[in-house]
């Protein structure tokens, strides 16, 4: 079995009052492929500012929007192959 290795960069950034924070999730595969996807978090003014727990949601929600991303290209991919085959 040959083992492969995918790297996702995640890119956090918040504003000054650590009322908003981005993560820029970023996924390069070997074949060329380039993915990227955003996750938003945003403290609710009464809570006091805990920027982890920003950076967890923000990253979260980048991630999921990334794995949601892959599937459909994993779906597109089947949808491709199953029309050659039927072609064949």
């Amino acid at each position: 079995m040959q083992a492969k290795q995918w790297t996702v960069e995640i890119y956090i950034t918040e504003d000054d009052n650590d009322d908003r924070t981005v993560a820029r999730a970023v996924l390069l595969t070997r074949g060329g492929r380039r993915h990227e996807s955003v996750g938003y978090a945003r403290r609710n003014p009464v809570d006091r500012p805990v920027p982890e727990i920003g950076d967890e949601l923000a990253a979260g929600r980048a991630l999921a929007d990334l794995a949601d991303k892959l599937t459909g290209d994993a779906a597109e991919d089947v949808a491709q192959l199953a029309g050659q085959a039927r072609r064949m």
